[in-house]
């Protein structure tokens, strides 16, 4: 699917949402038009598009229906953020992704088919593992901090399980990003079918799309810390 039919398809889920909120202000008709009017400008259209949700997010997070809304929308940056009005329960089990295995740093990029980079204020990882046949890379640090890079489709690779309070925007080299704060269940979509994997209650987590490879930084202190680690990656 090329980049002009997947982003015909998010107006067009965007226009549903617009047409199916029941919320008081602004009306859903206005949201949707300033929505679409935003998407159909051809400069940085994934900018765009992640500043329309997180107006979106504000709108909508509190009614059934817009929670789904923006589950789908965020699969956009290949991980589904799952909006709830309660805390959810922890995850009490810790599992690998799907063929998790260890590869040296020098030998990632025969690996996979999209780019990988480093963060250089954190250095060399200690650990670097590649999964699900190449679909994902994970680098680990002593520090707690670890980096996941995937190729940045519409399918979702991960998902989160998100209670109040909701993700903050965060802009990373222009784009923005999302940051959950708290300690939250993160799970693994698989390839064929989109199968649950639970895996792990994951700590504070930085969201972001660069080019065609999503990312998320799990472990840094602060957001603040989170977008200055993001912003090294080499």
């Amino acid at each position: 699917m090329g980049s002009d039919e997947r982003f015909d398809d998010l107006e067009a889920e965007l226009r549903a949402l617009g047409s199916s909120l029941d919320v008081p202000v602004p009306p859903p008709e206005r949201v949707a038009s300033s929505v679409r009017a935003r998407l159909e400008k051809p400069v940085r259209r994934w900018r765009l598009v992640a500043a329309a949700v997180a107006a979106l997010v504000a709108v909508t997070a509190a009614t059934p229906q817009g929670r789904d809304a923006v589950v789908a929308i965020l699969r956009q940056a290949g991980i589904e953020l799952r909006l709830g009005g309660e805390t959810p329960p922890p995850v009490r089990t810790q599992a690998p992704l799907p063929g998790e295995r260890d590869v040296p740093l020098d030998e990632v990029a025969a690996q996979v088919d999209f780019p990988v980079r480093t963060p250089a204020a954190l250095g060399e990882p200690a650990r670097v593992t590649v999964a699900d046949g190449g679909r994902v890379v994970s680098m680990f640090w002593r520090d707690g901090v670890r980096l996941d890079q995937f190729g940045g489709r519409l399918d979702p690779f991960f998902f989160k399980k998100v209670g109040p309070p909701f993700p903050e925007t965060a802009e990373v080299d222009g784009v923005t990003g999302f940051w959950v704060s708290g300690s939250h269940p993160l799970g693994y979509l698989t390839r064929e079918g989109g199968g649950e994997i639970p895996l792990r209650q994951a700590g504070p987590t930085l969201i972001w799309q660069r080019g065609d490879v999503g990312h998320r930084l799990e472990g840094a202190r602060s957001m603040a810390r989170a977008v200055e680690l993001a912003r090294s990656l080499r």
